[in-house]
């Protein structure tokens, strides 16, 4: 059993309440558990109680045994000076407060139903499932708070997303096109190299790519010369590699970069299909830095997904249409981004983005418009989502899928049924009829 437990049968008050008393005796009455505690301190705030004939208003702190009270140090913390009833599973001894005063107790080890506490236990101690700990008693949960908690989690994602977008922002000095392009960046790393596109986009200034972006050759310069990409003039494989590597130490002078590209090993090559090679990746960034003079407002403006795909669907330079890697031939034509992976840019960088945005001028309708550009995409399909389809969750767009996503990396995996609604739902079921309020 974790602590945890406790807390959620505290908070909603799931133990038999017949003649509640405490250790030392005195008839308890909970007028108002307390609000949960985030900071550090006792587990619940602004609790009333009647303790016998005395209405208390203060602390209630919660362990698995009483002792651990002197196991965390609270008979010295001050803070807990305020706690007027210890919640515990087992009473095992005693404890006082920093002034020797002891502290009343409450014991719910036999107040807890039976059938709560082996619900409890089969989400959290059972083998570990390949999916989510309550697959088994999913079937008795109603459509509807499944789908309540999936668009509760999706917001949460959105929300997570858009924060650090936020971040971004002021790490950029408050400039959207900056932050866009250092998000963009980020997000044309695909995972498997976006540490190294971050970087990237933070040793290039954007201002020197939009100085010279009229010019696709400049600016691939740019691009695979500072991430270290290009080998040296001399040692060239090929003509354009050659004239790449000129330009760049030419540019690299002038805009004092010399010294501060990537070295090459920070690119990933490795297990990844020519198609997304970081060269590839690279040159796909640059046509889109080619095309648009600016990158946040057509973000941001475009009126769909439709919109958005044009925006993002270039064809590369004659060069990058026959190579994945400086100076090696490709054996068919390379081609530009897919549509598949710009739909992945719009899922995690353009409504993030635009959801941060949109939070920033205190604008609900934009971050309700933004969200909606999940609903226009289409599912994603992977070894993580497919089995929650074999359960029956709906998953029809790409909305479906990041709350899907967030439902099973925040809550099913780290086994957080506790503060799932589909986990509360399962552990309802299991009170008998006077454990509830």
């Amino acid at each position: 059993m974790q602590e945890d437990f406790l807390h959620y049968v505290w908070q909603h008050q799931y133990f038999d309440k017949a003649a509640l008393c405490t250790e030392q005796g005195d008839e308890v009455v909970v007028l108002r558990p307390g609000y949960r505690n985030s900071d550090a301190g006792p587990d619940f705030l602004n609790a009333r109680l009647m303790l016998g004939d005395v209405e208390w208003n203060g602390a209630v702190e919660i362990h698995l045994r009483a002792s651990d009270w002197h196991r965390h140090q609270h008979q010295t913390d001050r803070k807990y000076d305020q706690v007027v009833l210890h919640v515990v599973f087992t009473a095992d001894q005693p404890v006082r407060r920093t002034d020797g005063t002891i502290v009343p107790v409450l014991a719910l080890a036999p107040r807890i139903a039976p059938s709560l506490l082996a619900a409890y236990e089969a989400l959290m101690s059972g083998p570990a499932p390949e999916v989510l700990p309550c697959a088994g008693a999913l079937p008795a949960v109603p459509e509807l708070t499944r789908l309540m908690m999936v668009e509760r989690v999706l917001m949460e994602r959105v929300a997570e997303k858009a924060d650090a977008i936020l971040e971004l922002h002021e790490q950029a000095g408050h400039d959207w096109e900056s932050t866009a392009w250092l998000a963009l960046a980020a997000g044309f790393g695909f995972k498997k190299n976006t540490d190294a596109l971050t970087q990237l986009a933070q040793a290039l200034p954007l201002p020197v790519l939009r100085r010279h972006r009229h010019d696709l050759r400049q600016t691939e310069a740019l691009l695979f010369g500072q991430a270290g990409l290009l080998p040296v003039a001399s040692e060239s494989p090929d003509d354009y590699c050659r004239d790449l590597r000129r330009e760049y130490d030419f540019l690299a002078h002038k805009y004092s970069l010399v010294g501060q590209a990537l070295p090459a090993h920070a690119w990933n090559f490795l297990r990844l299909r020519p198609a997304n090679f970081p060269t590839v990746r690279l040159a796909q960034l640059a046509a889109l830095l080619h095309a648009q003079p600016r990158l946040f407002q057509p973000l941001h403006d475009a009126p769909d997904v439709a919109a958005l795909e044009k925006l993002l669907l270039l064809p590369l330079s004659t060069y990058w249409q026959t190579h994945y890697r400086p100076g090696v031939p490709a054996a068919a034509k390379v081609a530009g981004l897919g549509r598949s992976s710009a739909q992945l840019l719009i899922v995690n960088v353009v409504m993030p983005l635009r959801v941060a945005h949109a939070k920033s001028i205190d604008n609900p309708a934009g971050v309700e418009a933004a969200v909606e550009l999940l609903n226009q995409l289409p599912r994603e399909q992977n070894r993580v989502l497919a089995p929650y389809e074999a359960l029956q969750f709906r998953h029809r767009t790409a909305a479906d899928s990041q709350g899907l996503l967030a439902l099973h990396r925040g809550y099913c995996q780290p086994r957080r049924c506790l503060h799932c609604a589909i986990g509360s739902r399962i552990l309802q079921r299991n009170l008998p009829a006077n454990s509830t309020r």
